[in-house]
């Protein structure tokens, strides 16, 4: 990813921990100079008629990564911010993942340049159907399989399905995960990303001797992920003492009353957001991120925690919902501070883990109880942070270190298995 084209600080920044991870493996170079850039990337534009009947033209894109274990896997995203750069280091951040958790995936990524929350309903609906026709060819069951992200939900995905389905001819259930259960989704999928950040908090909690019940936790970020993850913490009796999102934060000492927040946020707050609650006292987002608590879960977009504000962070523990969250600098004094950190091809995993439950449960057309799936979510997520605890144990390396290792070390050695086609 060298080339200006791909350029951006979230690519830089995957690629160069990528290279950490594959010299501290000896990866061979082979695999390695492969592993630096995505398999595929599309770039398309996605014409749309505005509810006034103008015509405007957002750029789309869907980048593959690696598929050597199995279907590309990764979400689509709608937000200002989406670029090429951006969106590969997503999918590059994918595959780790997928290897990490043992799933039979690879890693991708797509999305929309746009601000969703400036379109309609119908015009969210017409991005979605035309950005899904450009996409069609290079996605499917067998070959990519697209869910939900930032900006995107359950609705923009039973979209992305029938805009497929028609033009495949039949219901095809699998090529999206996400969906709503009517239509082939899972029951769990929706809390999955939020849920298996709190187990893996959970796993870490015992290994620092922190008793949840009574503990602090801040959560930037209160969307799906960050809403989520809040009310799971406060439900095992840590208290929420600050949350925020874009429009801003709420701070209480005492802990915020997060399923009255919640209520707030989806039933009385027309924006959906956290603008004019009731409940705490306003902070910023970047004084969140300096709050004394025991747990700090950013949950909100990557490169929140840099060099600048790391010093001044107060938590035992930092569990990352966010992708790329924390900056290189950043984790070099949050190693120095002795801060935990649980990184986010671990943390936020819980997402592709139940994304991939709800794929095998379409091919199959099979389905399981949310028991069983959240059951099977933290075996999977319990196994995954003991794995990448033993790696940073033997390898004297932190956890972001040890999880990439893993990730990286499973994809090369089944890149060597299968070898080149040339």
């Amino acid at each position: 990813m060298a080339t200006v084209e791909w350029r951006s600080p979230a690519s830089e920044m995957a690629v160069k921990q990528f290279e950490i991870a594959a010299g501290k493996l000896n990866l061979d170079k082979n695999v390695a100079e492969r592993l630096r850039r995505p398999d595929r990337a599309l770039i398309v534009s996605v014409p749309v008629m505005r509810d006034d009947r103008r015509v405007q033209v957002f750029t789309g894109y869907r980048v593959q990564h690696n598929d050597t274990l199995g279907p590309f896997k990764g979400g689509i995203r709608y937000h200002p911010d989406v670029n090429l750069g951006e969106v590969s280091a997503l999918a590059m951040w994918m595959t780790w993942k997928c290897a990490l958790a043992g799933l039979p995936l690879g890693g991708a990524k797509g999305g929309v340049s746009c601000d969703p929350a400036e379109l309609s309903r119908a015009e969210v609906q017409g991005l979605t159907r035309r950005y899904t026709a450009e996409i069609l060819n290079i996605i499917g069951p067998e070959v990519d399989v697209p869910a939900p992200d930032m900006g995107t939900d359950e609705q923009v995905m039973a979209w992305v399905m029938d805009t497929y389905s028609q033009h495949k001819g039949h219901a095809v259930p699998g090529v999206v995960t996400g969906k709503p259960v009517a239509i082939g989704g899972t029951v769990g999928r929706r809390e999955a990303t939020g849920r298996g950040v709190v187990y893996t908090i959970g796993e870490a909690a015992k290994h620092l001797n922190i008793d949840l019940v009574g503990a602090t936790a801040a959560v930037q970020g209160f969307g799906n992920v960050g809403s989520v993850a809040a009310k799971e913490l406060a439900d095992v009796g840590v208290k929420i003492v600050a949350i925020s999102d874009k429009t801003g934060g709420r701070y209480d000492p005492k802990g915020l009353p997060i399923q009255s927040v919640i209520e707030y946020v989806t039933k009385t707050s027309k924006s959906f957001t956290l603008e004019g609650c009731p409940h705490g006292e306003r902070i910023t987002n970047a004084e969140l991120l300096e709050i004394q608590c025991d747990i700090l879960v950013p949950a909100a977009l990557g490169m929140q925690i840099t060099a600048q504000n790391a010093p001044k962070l107060k938590c035992r523990l930092l569990a990352e919902g966010a992708n790329g969250p924390t900056t290189l600098d950043a984790d070099a004094v949050l190693r120095e501070k002795g801060i935990f950190v649980i990184p986010d091809v671990l943390a936020n995993a819980g997402g592709v883990i139940v994304s991939y439950f709800e794929w095998v449960q379409d091919l199959q057309n099979f389905f399981w109880t949310e028991d069983e799936i959240n059951k099977k979510l933290r075996a999977i997520l319990t196994k995954s942070f003991y794995e990448v605890l033993d790696m940073s144990r033997t390898e004297k390396v932190d956890m972001r270190l040890a999880a990439l290792m893993i990730g990286v070390e499973r994809v090369s050695r089944a890149m060597l298995w299968r070898g080149l086609y040339a």
